[in-house]
């Protein structure tokens, strides 16, 4: 399935029905006072969480969509049928924001959790609301109100425990593949990884955690270099920031550059609890650095190729999200 994060749709929701003018009329009762019913509302755009998406791809290509409108009141004061609200079905962490202002209308992060973006409109009152005791025969009843219409930015921002950060060819994807089922697209090349993979993680003891791989970060992805924005907020919803930086390279520069990225884009990221994997460390005899890189969050070396302190690396992060679960 092809991923896709974002979608801007035209939405136009149902129309309230008319309310009726009708009046009674019956074979002894030929003039009847008025009994028209209201008309029914029409039909809100709503969003849906559903737990089993992790992609906007069915929005992708919708570029309208209308809801259908409520039906007019009928006689003897009957209420006319509400239109059918329709439901958009979208993964967590779904977003959706006016196009215009970019106001935030809401977002949807849980199972079943319903957004209406687009209200429909009232109902138009039957004549029966408006008789009184100097219009026994009001002959006019209430149009219903217009649904609403707007267009929507809608995003996906993934919600997973663990979220990898590092530059392109760091071994995020290698090291997601060695440590859940996830099979992401793995070559020697920057920027493998077009799109954000997640896997799931086993522990012993039954327990489990969800790591997301999120495309690499280059300089000045925050200006938008690089899949830049795009991106960038993935990491937003992530519980536990898991810098992988390799062990060939300046690893001290390396993660203070990543750490000013994050920093540029939102600054309270770096609230988020950090650790730094130091990937490839089978380039180096016995696993050892040449020197101890300085610093300022804890760090564990390790090698996707050949298992090296994997087991190490999820217990690490295992701890650090318990830790986090006691704080909140």
């Amino acid at each position: 399935m092809r991923f896709a994060d974002y979608a801007k749709i035209y939405l136009k929701a149902g129309n309230g029905g008319s309310g009726s003018a009708h009046f009674r009329r019956e074979k002894y009762i030929p003039k009847g006072g008025p009994d028209g019913g209201d008309g029914g509302r029409g039909a809100h755009i709503i969003l849906r969480g559903n737990a089993n998406m992790n992609t906007l791809l069915d929005l992708r290509y919708k570029k309208y969509i209308k809801a259908p409108h409520g039906m007019p009141g009928g006689k003897q004061q009957s209420t006319g049928k509400s239109g059918e609200d329709l439901i958009l079905p979208v993964p967590l962490g779904t977003i959706a924001y006016e196009f215009e202002t970019r106001k935030l209308i809401g977002e949807v992060t849980e199972e079943g959790q319903e957004l209406i973006i687009a209200k429909g409109g009232k109902g138009g009152l039957g004549n029966t609301h408006f008789k009184s005791s100097t219009n026994q025969t009001p002959r006019y009843a209430q149009p219903g109100e217009p649904g609403e219409e707007i267009v929507v930015e809608i995003e996906l921002k993934l919600i997973a425990d663990v979220g990898l950060v590092g530059f392109p060819n760091a071994g995020k994807s290698t090291l997601l593949a060695a440590t859940s089922a996830a099979r992401p697209k793995i070559a020697d090349y920057p920027f493998t990884t077009l799109e954000p993979n997640l896997g799931v993680v086993q522990l012993p003891d039954y327990r489990s955690f969800v790591i997301a791989d999120i495309p690499g970060i280059i300089e000045e992805a925050h200006q938008g270099k690089g899949l830049g924005l795009r991106f960038l907020r993935h990491i937003e919803r992530n519980r536990v920031l898991l810098f992988v930086v390799a062990a060939n390279t300046d690893i001290k520069a390396e993660y203070e550059i990543l750490l000013e990225e994050l920093r540029q884009y939102r600054a309270d990221l770096l609230e988020k609890p950090r650790l730094l994997a130091i990937s490839k460390a089978d380039l180096h005899p016995g696993y050892e650095l040449p020197e101890e890189p300085q610093v300022d969050i804890p760090y564990v070396t390790i090698s996707a190729a050949s298992g090296h302190n994997l087991d190490a690396l999820k217990e690490m992060l295992w701890m650090m999200m318990q830790t986090i679960s006691e704080d909140e």
